[in-house]
């Protein structure tokens, strides 16, 4: 478990971070989304004890970052991705995990098994024995993901693990990522793919400098907008946009061409009313959907430039 009590770093007296408050179960995927400067790399840097905060304390597994034995168990319980990978590119791709592994003290046999696992999920096994030098940013990406990996850490962060990677490599990482959340692995997460985030997390913080807001992706949505049905029938006469509007759990209602949109407090013991309503009227209902938010939507909103 990650808990982050007022938070803050301050860097020649500018706010990087503000009175952060946060807590991560284990097993969790927590995602951070902000635009460059909000304080989520710094946020990281933090808790995997690389700097320390201004204020504030940062506990991981129950241990205090800020005395120096409980940090150095904490750097052994985690594993880290920077946005700038920093592999020892004269060395080849096997060499650079075998060289972090045994800094970790995982034992040799361990270490040839532990490799060869990574390398095979992210499908590089066949580049084990070439230069790192020689690789691609998305096969660089691969190896560094691979090093965060190679010693089994409780914890994962990732910082930007998809950015400016091709298509294809960025599936393979986010594919990889799924599997690790599958096993139950707790991983922190920043980035600026709004679509990865929605993937991947099972909470999502917006962050600029402090928490802006936090909640599952559908969460976050509900927060601003509430929930909206989205009924498509044959035609829209007034006079079933006016019994629609008058039922009990309908706060809103509004034509788009074809479509009705109704805003409700709980679509499960609503929408039975509102079909049987538009019946009524003469409706021909083709299709009843609930309206999805993204999470870009959710992004803008908080951000400047979402209504």
């Amino acid at each position: 478990m990650i808990e982050l009590r007022d938070l803050t770093r301050k860097f020649n007296g500018n706010v990087a971070v503000d009175s952060l408050n946060l807590t991560i179960e284990d097993g969790k995927v927590f995602g951070f989304i902000g635009p460059n400067g909000a304080g989520k790399t710094t946020t990281i840097r933090m808790i995997t004890t690389l700097i320390s905060p201004t204020s504030g304390t940062v506990h991981v597994n129950g241990l205090d970052a800020s005395d120096p034995e409980e940090a150095l168990q904490i750097r052994s319980q985690v594993g880290l991705l920077p946005e700038i990978p920093g592999l020892y590119e004269a060395l080849s791709a096997y060499r650079n995990l075998d060289f972090y592994a045994a800094l970790y003290g995982v034992p040799i046999d361990r270490r040839k098994e532990r490799i060869k696992e990574l390398l095979e999920m992210l499908e590089i096994w066949d580049r084990r024995d070439d230069i790192v030098g020689k690789f691609s940013k998305g096969m660089k990406q691969k190896i560094a993901i691979a090093r965060a990996l190679v010693h089994e850490p409780e914890l994962l962060f990732l910082d930007e693990p998809t950015s400016g990677l091709d298509p294809e490599a960025a599936l393979t990482v986010r594919n990889f990522l799924l599997e690790l959340k599958k096993e139950g692995r707790t991983i922190f997460l920043n980035t600026h793919n709004l679509d990865d985030a929605e993937r991947l997390c099972d909470t999502v913080g917006v962050m600029r400098t402090r928490l802006l807001a936090k909640g599952s992706p559908s969460e976050l949505s509900q927060q601003f907008w509430g929930r909206t049905t989205v009924v498509h029938l044959h035609s829209i006469s007034p006079a079933m946009i006016s019994g629609v509007r008058g039922l009990n759990g309908v706060t809103g209602v509004q034509q788009e061409g074809g479509d009705l949109l109704v805003d409700v407090t709980d679509p499960a013991s609503v929408n039975p009313d509102i079909v049987r309503e538009l019946v009524r009227q003469g409706g021909q209902v083709e299709s009843v959907n609930e309206l999805k938010r993204s999470l870009e939507d959710v992004y803008l909103r908080l951000l400047g430039g979402g209504k």
